[in-house]
């Protein structure tokens, strides 16, 4: 088995979070949610790069710098953001100053985000490939430190392939359980899988699937995640008007901290190595620290 992989693997452990809190909030109060996740006990913190929002690398220094312990890892830089060599620079940067803690998680991104940047969206294996080769014959003349854990953002088949070929591993989002096994398939059982989970705790049925619904809105919209689902056998009807009850219930846990951790084992059973969960509430911004807090003791021993 790879060291590197192994690594990594131990690094992570099972369970970490994933929020776009981090983004949306002043940095203070993004600051004290991540000493939050760190003191309940999990293991890593995952942000996405969108169009607008604070940029993946200024933004990953700054959470390493108020953190002791997380591993910090983008979800998803993007690669139409800067070219491989910025790439590749700007992640050895990070783990020459935090050795072994950041992960860097790059993606194809979507049509419409890519457009919205003035760049062109491509065919996304050929764009990879290229954008890979650029990023290993980057050069380094910085203080001696390793290239950072490198994953992508990967849901269909050959991008799964190209993760496990060119990558430590793959991290797909908005994905039922099946696709899980699926991933892992494709992978082979040495990269790692790291599995994003979207759940909303509320005890409040109508109001879970609410923010379920919201939720799933923009991304049953974008094709990328559409033609996924699509693969895995839901039909157009269900990806209509923000989802069917039958993909919500397979891509957003509603229900309560129990529901979640029971999901999260299902992943974990299905060949992820490590998931981890974006709590969602109705205002995007709200860091859920309740819902983690109860997460974290339904979890119990899962999260190591």
């Amino acid at each position: 088995m790879d060291t590197r992989r192994s690594a990594l693997r131990s690094r992570l452990g099972r369970v970490g979070v994933w929020s776009f809190a981090l983004q949306a909030n002043p940095f203070p109060t993004a600051k004290a949610a991540l000493k939050t996740y760190e003191q309940l006990g999990y293991r890593s913190v995952w942000f996405p790069e969108s169009v607008g929002s604070k940029e993946a690398f200024a933004h990953a220094a700054l959470l390493l710098d108020a953190s002791e312990t997380l591993v910090v890892g983008t979800g998803i830089a993007n690669i139409h953001a800067r070219d491989g060599v910025a790439m590749a620079l700007g992640g050895r940067t990070l783990e020459e100053a935090h050795p072994g803690r950041f992960v860097l998680g790059i993606g194809v991104s979507h049509a419409p985000s890519v457009a919205a940047r003035g760049g062109t969206y491509g065919r996304p294996i050929e764009q990879m490939r290229a954008y890979l080769d650029a990023m290993d014959g980057a050069p380094w003349s910085g203080p001696a430190a390793e290239r950072p854990a490198l994953v992508l953002a990967a849901l269909g088949p050959r991008m799964l392939e190209l993760a496990a070929e060119r990558a430590d591993g793959a991290h797909p989002y908005f994905v039922p359980v099946e696709h899980t096994r699926i991933a892992r398939e494709r992978l082979g059982a040495d990269p790692v899988l790291v599995v994003e989970v979207t759940a909303a705790i509320d005890g409040d049925r109508g109001r879970a699937r609410d923010t379920a619904r919201a939720f799933a809105t923009r991304y049953l919209a974008l094709p990328n995640y559409a033609n996924n689902l699509r693969r895995l056998g839901y039909s157009n009807d269900d990806l209509a008007g923000g989802g069917s009850d039958r993909l919500l219930d397979a891509v957003v846990v509603q229900g309560d901290a129990g529901a979640v951790a029971a999901r999260v084992r299902e992943h974990l059973e299905a060949g992820a190595d490590h998931v981890v969960v974006q709590l969602r509430a109705p205002s995007p911004a709200d860091p859920c620290l309740e819902g983690y807090a109860a997460l974290r003791q339904a979890l119990g021993d899962a999260v190591g």
